[in-house]
């Protein structure tokens, strides 16, 4: 994935920022993407967590191409999740 596609993503709401965040909704992810600067306390931690992640650019350099008004290690794309099946009022008292 590239940052353009990142970027695609964030525009749809489906990026979460962060290590919390990554880890907390580790079972979700698709794609976990580091900045190459990150701190190795940073990549420990994902390590640990068995969560798999590709290398990206400077943290400066994300933050430019996204667009950020904030520094950020991690980027975590969400799996597509089916959206439930809504039902009718009437189908409700059945």
């Amino acid at each position: 994935m590239t940052i353009k596609e990142l970027k695609e993503s964030m525009d749809k709401g489906n990026v979460f920022f962060g290590i919390k965040q990554a880890i907390k909704n580790s079972k979700n992810l698709k794609d976990v993407f580091i900045a190459k600067d990150a701190r190795l306390e940073t990549v420990k931690k994902l390590e640990s967590s068995s969560i798999e992640f590709t290398v990206l650019k400077s943290r400066e350099d994300i933050k430019k191409e996204l667009e950020l008004a904030f520094d950020c290690e991690v980027f975590s794309t969400v799996k597509a999740v089916p959206k439930a099946k809504k039902f009718a009022s009437s189908e409700k008292g059945k």
